[in-house]
């Protein structure tokens, strides 16, 4: 079995007398430790899909497993456990806390883990080291979004969900941060699913998972990944 299983979901949103079909019988299997991308348009339900593995949002029928735990099986206690223990997010818009310095974003996530690594450790790694005492405020996007990913890291996660991480970056700082997540999958054996609409992305992964109308029309394994300095923005 792959670590990650996606096996016939579907997802309904009900507003009203509209029922709105964000998945349909989508499916797909990841591997662990794989470098995965999840392409499609706006409204494609990746981002559903991201949620689902994530644990912030249920399914209305089909299965989820992600490293033998049934996700859509869990209590509301497992859940908090799940997110809180074996997933790491980084999305488009940082959500850092703007009162805290990057050291603190970062601790704050490590006090909240069985398994963290030391904040500082994580800083460094993220070649931030000089900007521990810097707020939000005082750090560029790309340095703010380096906190993020440092923030996810320090949790020591088994899965990193990223949800388009580079969105709101410059093709330089874009790719920066690119290098960044891919480091993380190859040296710590972190399982990383990235989603965007970016398909210039796509050559780097090691699974291609294409999204069309909330159904996985396409999946596309890579034995030779591109090195993302060779991707053209």
């Amino acid at each position: 079995m792959a670590f990650i299983e996606f096996d016939s979901v579907n997802k309904d949103y009900i507003m009203g007398e509209v029922t709105i079909n964000a998945l349909k019988n989508a499916s797909f299997g990841i591997e662990r430790g794989e470098f995965a991308v999840i392409l499609g348009s706006s409204g494609a339900g990746k981002t559903t899909a991201l949620n689902i593995l994530g644990g912030m949002d249920s399914v209305t029928g089909g299965r989820v497993i992600i490293d033998d735990k049934e996700i859509q099986s869990l209590t509301d206690k497992q859940l908090v456990s799940y997110r809180r223990n074996d997933v790491g997010f980084v999305f488009q818009f940082y959500n850092l806390v703007p009162n805290l310095t990057a050291l603190e974003n970062i601790e704050l996530a490590s006090q909240i883990c069985k398994d963290s690594l030391d904040p500082r450790e994580v800083l460094n790694m993220v070649g931030l080291a000089d900007r521990a005492d810097n707020f939000p405020s005082q750090l560029s996007g790309g340095e703010q979004q380096r906190v993020t990913i440092a923030r996810a890291i320090a949790k020591n996660p088994k899965l990193l969900l990223c949800d388009e991480p580079t969105g709101a970056l410059d093709s330089t700082t874009g790719k920066q941060i690119l290098q960044l997540l891919y480091d993380t999958c190859i040296e710590r054996k972190v399982t990383v699913v990235l989603i965007t609409h970016n398909v210039a992305i796509s050559p780097v992964a090691d699974r291609i998972i294409r999204f069309r109308n909330g159904t996985v029309y396409s999946i596309e394994t890579n034995d030779t990944p591109m090195s993302v300095e060779t991707v053209e923005w």
